[in-house]
């Protein structure tokens, strides 16, 4: 269960937590055409900061241009409205989640004039896959539900569909998460997160066609290579990731976890590996403000 904050940020106001309410004739309730990002704050010894704050925003921007949502606030006030929910529920760290999403109005597929709404709830959120997780790695099953998005580019409300029945399915096989195929048979990404994996000390992951543009993921590639590790973007197989050397997924929820078995398959040794640990302490590092070459990812509240 989520652990409630005091007030939400809802079409330019505060609101109480349970008094957070939509109509239920919301248009995207019932159509899936709404936009969505995860971001997380993290505390540091310099006061609470929030990862890649423009990035985020921009990316919930692109989402609502490919969707043909117009938001009613701008870019700096989304992003002044993010940091004000921090301060107002006085959270050190936490994890926000602003939606834009068309309003009650009228119904059908077409949405005609309903309004376009915006809200912005943060809550504590601690291992998005546990600290058991985190420290050892998960245990993925790769689903019968195939990768089906077809806006790749934009975090879509009604996309995640099949994220939440793969995410089921993995859990009843008695899995912590799930790995989705594209239609093609090739690895795409996890129900929330995405994939890299390690093979001669070389670092792999889908290329953009196939997933969603991660920030996370963007953020490893370019840490990898100024620690001189290579990265390649290239379309792989599932018995591809069966014998990697090393697995981790990639996201704001999941940060950076290691994965040590698919498919009831052992990945390397069973445990995080060397370029999968590097990765981690430098992302924690990073979003904790303890490395000065990064500090430009850092929004203070």
């Amino acid at each position: 269960m989520l652990t409630e904050s005091k007030k939400i940020w809802m079409d330019g106001k505060f609101v109480n937590w349970a008094d957070a309410n939509v109509h239920i004739l919301t248009h995207t309730l019932h159509y899936g055409t709404g936009a969505f990002e995860g971001i997380r704050c993290y505390k540091t010894k310099s006061g609470s900061a929030v990862f890649r704050l423009k990035e985020h925003v921009d990316r919930l921007f692109d989402s609502c241009h490919i969707l043909k949502i117009d938001p009613p606030f701008s870019h700096a006030e989304l992003s002044k409205a993010i940091t004000d929910s921090v301060k107002v529920n006085g959270l050190k760290e936490c994890y926000i989640r602003p939606i834009v999403y068309i309003g009650y109005g009228a119904m059908g597929l077409y949405p005609k004039e309903n309004p376009i709404r915006v809200a912005i709830a943060l809550w504590p959120w601690g291992a998005y896959l546990g600290e058991e997780g985190i420290k050892n790695g998960v245990r993925v099953k790769v689903s019968s539900f195939s990768w089906n998005a077809s806006l790749t580019k934009s975090k879509t409300c009604g996309d995640y569909v099949n994220s939440t029945l793969s995410k089921r399915e993995a859990l009843s096989c008695g899995y912590d998460e799930a790995l989705l195929l594209d239609s093609n048979g090739f690895v795409s990404e996890g129900t929330g997160q995405n994939l890299f994996i390690v093979r001669n000390g070389i670092l792999i992951t889908p290329p953009l066609p196939a997933v969603l543009e991660g920030i996370t993921r963007n953020s490893i590639m370019e840490m990898a290579r100024k620690e001189k590790i290579e990265v390649r973007e290239t379309a792989f197989t599932r018995d591809e990731v069966y014998i990697a050397d090393e697995a981790f997924f990639t996201g704001t929820a999941a940060e950076v976890t290691p994965v040590r078995e698919v498919d009831g398959r052992t990945i390397g040794k069973g445990k995080p590996g060397p370029i999968t640990k590097k990765m981690q302490s430098l992302f924690f590092k990073i979003v904790k403000g303890e490395v000065k070459a990064y500090k430009s990812w850092l929004t203070y509240v």
